[in-house]
């Protein structure tokens, strides 16, 4: 049986598999007002530049009211919008402006934990007899030999420290897998989980939103016995411990009741974030269409590439060679043979560096024209459902390695580096300093820069207030204006890959991957084969190195057809020139790529 069929797609397809999401993160997207934040009126405002480069749903990150204690993802209210992003009649008229674009939007649901802002952790921790005492995790205190109080585990935050805070007002700990000021949810409590999906979910679905991008998915069911976690990080008190609320034993039990209740009865589409989720048979139970979870989650071994693990030393940076990326993306992209499960394609997000500074080659203005070209390509050509996130498609790099740590504003950069600092081991501060420049959060976080011809790269139109983040001092020649009018830069290539995606899209969306020359660590090769009504084949071919290389693969041989058969869809390294894009391959089977090039081959006349 061939995997279109394999998959589940005999018939109609959910509309979702196909189409191109693309995130935004509102602080840094467009500023409409010029108080230097980003807000919803200033993406309505741009909306047309998302529907011409041919997004079908957008993602807004967190807009609702917080704190901003972690840009957001500390929500004190999920029913308000905070100020600076707009109101809820601006909302509504960023669903009425996707919709009548036939666009859909999804919202980002943050249900791990909320800002102790919130009113319900208010109540928590009000007393111990309140009613809402148990929609929070609350721990007595531990006592050491010496009589010292200590947190109930030993277990390590993400961002640096315990996981647990004292509460002098009521004599306990609560529980935060994230930052002090992020108290989890207890989902072990009913009328907690139905209050959730009423406030967080319901509300916004009725106001015309199509579905969610799931924060922290599998991390609501938490080991209730609550043991120490095992000592893997000698001379620290707090011990990274994933396997104490990552994938607990109720997770599927709660998702597939979020499911069931909402998600289903609305028909909205979901994606959740699983993290600490290495193995595929981990992932089938979040993704199978039988189980009636989640239509996709975003599995993060790939993007992870280079960081000292998610805990202790994320970021010391440690360089990867080009198979070990290879083999993620191969495991990741045939992990759904055989079932009726999904897969999300994506290498950037608002957590990471940006791709072309970590996966391509930014030491020249032709090497990151190149290799920003080529990782466009890479993406639109693999199967599953595609993620872009902004500023992806035109290129954006990290910050500039001469500024310094103060230019660094998240709440993960600030505790990392502080707790290097703390270490008093000038040998890590600096290794934490060099790891912050290729991995940090805050590079995908820059203000997009619209047009080299104002103030602030035309973020903030206006120009009265200085951008929440400083605006890369590289715009003036990486922008979205300049871009769109040149027919050969990084936008107009993502243009053309991606009408070609939808277009080839029983290859690149729904096509079996086999992974070739495995072990080359210059040449990122892979057939991709259909299995509708012809058996289609195509040929990825990309050098990911600033050297020249020879392929050793004969086209025609791999794609099964005459050397007359087969055709060059796109060359990475030629301008666009519109029009039909098919070209005949030329005279040799063999082929030779520029530095970072990469070419599409197809059997075309089967």
């Amino acid at each position: 049986m061939d995997l279109y069929h394999q998959n589940g797609c005999v018939g109609k397809e959910p509309w979702w598999k196909e189409a191109l999401f693309y995130q935004v993160y509102p602080a840094s997207f467009k500023d409409s007002n010029g108080d230097g934040w980003g807000d919803i009126p200033g993406l309505v405002s741009e909306i047309d530049y998302l529907h011409q480069l041919g997004v079908d749903v957008v993602w807004l990150s967190p807009m609702f009211e917080s704190p901003q204690k972690d840009m957001g993802y500390d929500i004190s209210d999920y029913q308000k919008v905070y100020p600076r992003y707009g109101t809820l009649e601006d909302v509504d008229s960023l669903i009425d402006a996707c919709h009548s674009r036939g666009m859909k939007l999804i919202l980002d649901l943050v249900v791990n934990h909320t800002s102790v802002e919130h009113e319900w952790f208010k109540e928590s921790r009000s007393s111990k007899s309140n009613p809402k005492r148990d929609w929070y995790i609350w721990k007595p205190a531990r006592y050491d030999r010496s009589g010292n109080r200590i947190p109930p585990t030993n277990w390590r935050s993400y961002f640096a420290g315990p996981t647990w805070t004292w509460d002098e007002q009521t004599q306990e700990y609560y529980l935060h897998l994230y930052d002090t000021s992020q108290p989890d949810l207890n989902w072990e409590n009913p009328e907690c989980r139905e209050a959730i999906y009423d406030n967080a979910m319901r509300f916004w679905l009725d106001r015309g939103v199509d579905g969610f991008r799931i924060d922290t998915v599998n991390k609501y069911s938490k080991r209730t016995d609550f043991p120490d976690a095992p000592i893997t990080v000698p001379n620290s008190a707090h011990q990274p411990a994933p396997e104490m609320w990552c994938n607990g034993p109720r997770i599927h039990e709660f998702i597939h009741e979020m499911n069931t209740k909402v998600l289903q009865p609305y028909g909205a589409v979901s994606v959740g974030e699983l993290s600490n989720t290495p193995l595929p048979s981990q992932v089938i139970p979040y993704v199978s269409a039988a189980a009636k979870e989640l239509d996709m989650v975003f599995e993060f071994s790939m993007i992870r590439l280079g960081t000292g693990g998610p805990f202790d030393g994320k970021y010391l940076y440690r360089p990867f060679l080009l198979s070990e990326l290879k083999r993620h993306v191969s495991t990741w992209q045939t992990f759904i043979e055989s079932t009726d499960a999904w897969h999300t394609v994506f290498c950037e997000n608002h957590d990471n560096g940006r791709a072309v500074s970590r996966f391509g080659d930014t030491s020249t203005p032709e090497l990151w024209l190149a290799s920003a070209k080529t990782i466009a390509l890479w993406q639109v050509t693999l199967t599953g459902t595609l993620f872009l996130y902004q500023g992806q498609e035109i290129g954006m790099t990290n910050m500039p390695a001469a500024w310094g740590i103060e230019e660094y504003k998240d709440v993960e950069s600030k505790g990392f580096y502080g707790e290097a600092v703390q270490s008093g081991d000038e040998k890590r501060i600096k290794a934490t300093i060099a790891g912050l420049r290729i991995l940090a959060r805050d590079h995908a976080r820059l203000p997009f820069p619209w047009d080299d011809s104002v103030p602030n790269a035309g973020f903030s139109e206006r120009g009265s207030e200085e951008p929440w983040m400083r605006v890369h001092e590289g715009y003036r020649e990486l922008n979205a204006k300049r871009q769109l009018a040149d027919e050969n830069s990084v936008l107009s290539y993502y243009k053309r890959v991606l009408r070609l995606r939808k277009e080839y899209s029983d290859l690149f969306v729904h096509g079996a991957f086999r992974l070739l020359l495995p072990e080359d660590e210059a040449l990122f090769a892979y057939v991709k084969e259909s299995g509708r009504d012809v058996r289609r084949k195509t040929l990825v071919i990309m050098n990911f190195s600033k050297e020249e290389q020879e392929c050793c693969l004969d086209v025609a041989e791999v794609l099964s057809c005459k050397k007359e058969e087969v055709r060059l869809l796109v060359d990475s390294g030629t301008a666009v020139k519109g029009g039909d894009c098919v070209e005949p391959a030329g005279t040799s089977s063999k082929q030779s790529l520029g530095p970072w090039q990469g070419k599409v081959y197809v059997n075309f006349d089967v």
